[in-house]
């Protein structure tokens, strides 16, 4: 019993000199990304181009497109 007495006191000091040996830690907030109103205005731009393609092509077969 002497024994398992005399063990505990030598696993607190390992425990508090483990937990004595701390980092700083520098916390970053990360960026919020792509939001809605960026997301629905490329959206909408490459549609727009879409149609403006898809118009010039229907006009290129009546000999009236730009680029067909």
């Amino acid at each position: 019993m002497a024994k398992s007495s005399a063990r505990a006191p030598k696993a607190d000091k390992k425990a508090s000199a483990k937990s004595s040996k701390t980092t700083n830690v520098e916390v970053v907030e990360e960026s919020a990304g792509l939001g809605f109103l960026e997301g629905a205005s490329i959206i909408i731009a490459l549609v727009l181009i879409a149609a403006i393609v898809l118009v010039d092509h229907e006009l290129g077969a009546i000999g009236q497109g730009i680029f067909f």
